[in-house]
């Protein structure tokens, strides 16, 4: 069997964190996916698809994604039923992501490279990009280094 979903588009609201009662996150957006066709008008419709996401990378997800934000999403189909207030039983049909990758950075620049690339170390583990110089940068200037220092 498999049950495997890979979806690129939109947050339509920011996303939302909560904790399970045994304090394990849980963020839970929607995903608006463009259709490959258009309408009789000519439009584009899209696809509003609810997407929940655990643990780390949930506070991720949080903490780095916002609305409008074009996000690649990868992960399984969920069905799951409750009971309601007025006791109907409710079916509600969601992606649970094991995988998000950002494609925008947070002003909107489309990531180079296309496709499903990850923005920096960011995506999974949260935001780990140093502000200091680059420390190979070697100004134009020879790089001092010994034959003690090599390690062949």
């Amino acid at each position: 069997m498999l049950n495997r979903v890979i979806l690129i588009g939109r947050l339509t609201r920011d996303p939302e964190l909560r904790y399970t009662p045994t304090g394990v996150a849980v963020t839970q957006f929607t995903l608006a996916v463009d259709r490959p066709f258009t309408n009789q008008q000519n439009e584009r419709e899209a696809d509003f698809i609810n997407i929940v996401t655990w643990r780390q990378l949930a506070e991720t997800c949080a903490n780095y994604l916002r609305k409008g934000r074009l996000t690649a999403v990868e992960g399984r189909i969920q069905v799951r039923n409750y009971e309601n207030n007025e006791g109907r039983k409710v079916y509600v049909t969601e992606v649970v992501a094991d995988n998000v990758r950002f494609l925008e950075s947070a002003n909107r620049e489309p990531a180079s490279g296309g496709g499903m690339r990850e923005e920096a170390p960011q995506s999974r583990y949260g935001n780990q990009r140093s502000q200091q110089q680059d420390p190979f940068s070697d100004d134009g200037k020879p790089i001092d280094i010994s034959d003690d220092d090599l390690p062949f």
